[in-house]
């Protein structure tokens, strides 16, 4: 009797796309999409060209305390050097800040090792 052969799994590393941002829109982002729009918006982006089961997406807003030391110190950053929000990480780099674009949020997710749906082109 053989042993069954075992499924190979290809490992995708977890992903997690943190967006820090506010209800009201940065002064310098009049015009611009809200923070929380801006997140609903690269979540169908992304779920659109990749596959997305191994990314978790947060929401962080800056105008809420935050349990999380490291959370807070980023979210105090943000407001004493003005940076302009929303600001978009993916893991431990600041992909985006202000109006995002898409292409180098994409370039983020693939060097991440994020898989791209089939049928989809890359670079798009």
């Amino acid at each position: 009797m053989t042993a069954p052969r075992r499924k190979e799994v290809c490992q995708i590393p977890a992903i997690t796309l943190t967006v820090y941002g506010s209800e009201q829109i940065c002064a310098s982002c009049v015009g611009a999409p809200g923070s929380k729009d801006t997140y609903e918006w690269l979540q169908a982006a992304i779920g659109r060209k990749y596959v997305t089961d191994d990314v978790q997406y947060r929401y962080i807003d800056i105008n809420q305390p935050q349990s999380d030391f490291e959370e807070q110190a980023y979210v105090d950053k943000i407001i004493e050097e003005d940076l302009f929000y929303p600001v978009v990480w993916i893991n431990d780099t600041m992909v985006a800040e202000g109006i995002p674009r898409l292409k180098p949020i994409y370039q983020a997710l693939e060097e991440q090792g994020l898989p791209v749906k089939e049928g989809e082109a890359e670079g798009e």
